[in-house]
């Protein structure tokens, strides 16, 4: 798109009014946007167009037509998360990654839903209702980046950002078929965002980019990264895209499931058609599977689901009837377990260290993995659990193939592959130690141009 506006092929202000088109038609099926910002996106298209016709220097996005999800914050938009206990809440001023988008020439369309303050792997809350996958009405796109999922998805934007703190951009991309980046801690600011990128949400939550193709998801990463002040895990790691030469003795290790929780036999057969598609591609691909990885999970859950619901319950304590459903579910996980202690968490740190050295040291020899991003395509809405190979798969282990990354500070992408018998997509997981993005973007990429598949979805 941005090249055919830069040469005068496409004009933004079209581009935007098809993309409001389109919004008006699919969104009341999916209700992937909670708010638009309409006369301010063909304001900045006409701006984008005037731009181009004086012959003036544009950037990497100009006259892209882009979504954000509504925990970031965007001037005069709802930063609600999903949450009644922010109901009407509105962003005062853009946040650092929205900043870079606006000045990279991407116009913002408007902000999508979420699950109540993104606690849950689907999209369902009690402000806007729930969304639902355009590959089948009657499933999710997953949560908590589902909003943004399902419009990339439908075509009701070229692409848009998400966050990620268990499986919720690569999840959400999985089901609905796209591409997305879950980065390192800091590598894409987080501020901006709420929950507040602070203790543990700064350890294992980011933000990332989410779109059609790797392509475009790189172009999206090389805008959004660099640090900011206001994310207490930023450095300043420059971007250096691998030599093709030296990418290609890159050593990839896969694992079609992960030993404890069962993948559908789909899910399998996606992955070791990835292997070989990177094996074809010209890398060495050889069945990997690093020790550690379920205390990795373990310990994602003290720091995500204990601390995290410790963090979150003085705003909730007391106020049951405004929340959502999924909320109180989440809740009651929580609430099973004991609180941390100052001892329990200072082990939980100290034991979170030592199983990333663990893995990390197994990856010298594996710089890249490649495995499932979950057990299941698209789940029905409230569906809960599963029988896969005999055993029963309950809700939270579906996704425990997301979580570790995120205990353990690793980027990682989803990159879509093949579909099920149900005709639902099904994506592969790529993931790299820590600052490692371009890697993991460079391989996804070649993952794509061999073997990856970009359908669209059904006319809803």
């Amino acid at each position: 798109m941005a090249e055919l506006i830069q040469n005068r092929k496409l004009s933004p202000v079209e581009l935007v009014q098809a993309h409001l088109d389109r919004i008006e038609r699919v969104n009341p099926k999916i209700n992937a946007y909670v708010q638009l910002d309409t006369e301010r996106a063909l304001t900045a298209a006409r701006d984008a167009e005037h731009a181009i016709m004086r012959n003036e220097s544009v950037g990497p996005l100009h006259g892209v037509p882009i979504s954000i999800k509504s925990s970031i914050e965007v001037a005069g938009m709802r930063c609600e998360a999903g949450t009644k206990l922010r109901a009407g809440y509105v962003a005062r001023g853009d946040a650092p990654l929205v900043s870079r988008l606006r000045k990279a020439g991407a116009i913002i369309l408007g902000v999508t839903n979420t699950p109540e303050l993104l606690m849950a792997w689907e999209t369902d809350n009690l402000l806007y209702g729930r969304t639902n996958n355009p590959w089948d009405l009657s499933r999710t796109p997953g949560g908590s980046s589902g909003g943004e999922s399902a419009a990339i998805a439908s075509g009701c934007s070229a692409g848009g950002v998400g966050s990620d703190g268990g499986g919720s951009i690569r999840e959400p991309a999985h089901f609905c078929g796209i591409c997305g980046l879950k980065a390192t801690p800091g590598r894409i600011p987080a501020t901006g965002h709420f929950p507040h990128s602070a203790g543990p949400f700064a350890l294992t939550g980011v933000i990332g980019p989410m779109a059609r193709t790797m392509g475009d998801l790189k172009i999206l990463f090389e805008v959004m990264q660099g640090p900011d002040i206001g994310d207490p895990s930023a450095a300043p790691v420059p971007v250096r895209w691998p030599d093709r030469n030296d990418l290609k003795k890159t050593r990839i290790g896969y694992f079609e499931d992960d030993g404890r929780t069962p993948v559908t036999l789909e899910t399998r057969t996606a992955v070791k058609s990835a292997a070989e598609a990177l094996r074809n591609a010209g890398f060495e691909v050889e069945p990997f599977r690093p020790e550690g990885l379920e205390k990795a999970r373990e310990l994602w859950w003290k720091y995500f689901g204990i601390a995290g619901g410790m963090l979150l319950g003085p705003m909730t304590k007391g106020r049951d009837g405004e929340l959502s459903p999924i909320l109180k579910e989440f809740n009651s996980w929580v609430a099973a377990e004991p609180a941390h202690t100052a001892q329990s968490l200072l082990e939980s740190w100290i034991e979170r260290d030592l199983v990333r050295m663990q893995i990390f040291e197994q990856m010298e020899k594996f710089q890249v993995l490649l495995c499932p991003v979950a057990s299941i395509p698209a789940l029905r809405h409230r569906e809960r659990r599963w029988q896969i190979e005999g055993k029963t798969v309950e809700y939270l282990d579906a996704w425990s193939y997301c979580e570790w990354f995120n205990l353990l500070g690793m980027p990682a992408a989803t990159v879509p592959i093949t579909s099920s018998g149900e005709g639902l997509p099904i994506g592969v997981q790529i993931a790299a130690r820590p600052w490692g993005e371009e890697l993991v973007l460079a391989v996804a990429h070649s993952l794509e141009q061999q073997h990856g598949v970009s359908r669209r979805p059904p006319e809803i």
